[in-house]
């Protein structure tokens, strides 16, 4: 009879895993889901780790209890290979060669410098000077004569685009000449993309960098979100507050998926060599990440390891800071830097090699 129950008990399991693998195949295919048709549905990519871990919770518990089961989630996550490569991709990297230039992004939230030591008073200038970067893209930052004087010696050419809207300025500093800017024209009352023309050696590069649709919650939004992932709320107004978040998230992908269809119709007009990058307000597995990484590489699924959080404030851990690059170039190393954390984001880098047949 016991033994008849446990049977029992662990082919229930196995069924639970059986759906657990297909809604997690599913989630994973929700980035080619058009937030401008179906916006309620376009943040369930936001479970997928949830979904991934439940699997990798049965195959832990089938090597002990049931291995012939094991087969299932495992392919599991063989179904799942690329969404898993695109969250939390694993590389071995190889040398990076020393031609390599390297490419910095970073929100900085108007350099927030809340907490610094009163003898490092601008620890995020002093990061980004420190990090012998080529190009440095920063997003919600700005140029004044206090940074100019700070980061002249270490990049002579330097420029920005201002949203003029809202006063959003997308910041460059470079090693290398910047020769023209524009802003890319799409509908925003606060957020913008910007491309400036870099001299790279003999060629031109087109460096694009973006800050998409903010995710329109409010502080006190996060706040209950971040009550909502500690379980402080109680069940109706976890409910309600749900509701809420859900059709605010959703708005906010209406509004970005237009964003990242525009870079990327810009991109395939210009053509030529790109390097993109910035905030995406938006998760590895969503429709704004694969209408560019469609265009582009992802340079950390390509060179990077684990989930790469960069935004880290009010229980929201996810990667919406990004690298792309074209097809001339091989990224190598892709990284989001913990060390500082004076930001709502972590910096992301990488660094970025022409091909053999580009370097002639």
């Amino acid at each position: 009879m016991l033994r008849r129950l446990k049977t029992f008990t662990l082919q229930i399991i196995a069924g639970v895993n059986i759906i657990t693998a297909i809604i997690m195949f599913l989630i994973g295919m929700s980035d080619r889901i058009n937030p401008v048709v179906h916006p309620m549905l376009s943040n369930i990519g936001l479970l997928f780790p949830v979904l991934l871990f439940i699997n990798l919770c049965f195959l832990i518990f089938f090597i002990f209890f049931k291995k012939k089961y094991i087969i299932i989630p495992f392919l599991g996550f063989v179904i799942c290979y690329f969404p898993i490569r695109t969250y939390t991709p694993l590389n071995i990297n190889g040398n990076t060669p020393d031609s390599a230039i390297k490419v910095l992004s970073y929100n900085v939230f108007s350099f927030c410098n809340d907490g610094a030591p009163a003898d490092h008073p601008n620890p995020i200038i002093d990061y980004i000077v420190e990090s012998d970067a080529d190009i440095v893209c920063l997003q919600e930052g700005w140029l004044n004569e206090e940074i100019d004087n700070l980061t002249k010696a270490s990049y002579p050419y330097r420029d920005s685009v201002i949203n003029i809207k809202s006063g959003l300025c997308i910041v460059m500093l470079s090693k290398f000449p910047i020769v023209s800017k524009e802003q890319i024209k799409y509908k925003s009352k606060g957020n913008m993309s910007a491309a400036f023309k870099v001299n790279i050696g003999k060629d031109t590069t087109t460096v694009i960098s973006n800050h998409f649709e903010a995710t329109g919650l409010s502080l006190d939004d996060r706040a209950v979100f971040k009550q909502m992932v500690r379980g402080k709320s109680e069940k109706d107004i976890m409910k309600t507050e749900s509701k809420h978040l859900i059709a605010q998230l959703g708005e906010s992908s209406k509004i970005r998926a237009p964003q990242a269809e525009t870079v990327a119709n810009y991109i395939k007009e210009c053509g030529g060599s790109i390097i993109l990058c910035g905030d995406f307000n938006d998760s590895p597995i969503s429709y704004t990440h694969r209408t560019l990484a469609k265009v582009l590489n992802d340079c950390y699924v390509a060179s990077g390891n684990g989930p790469g959080i960069s935004y880290h404030r009010n229980a929201m851990f996810v990667r919406i800071d990004n690298i792309m690059c074209s097809n001339d170039w091989i990224p190598y190393s892709c990284k989001v830097d913990r060390s500082i954390s004076y930001s709502d984001h972590y910096p992301i880098y990488c660094w970025l090699d022409r091909r053999a047949k580009d370097k002639k």
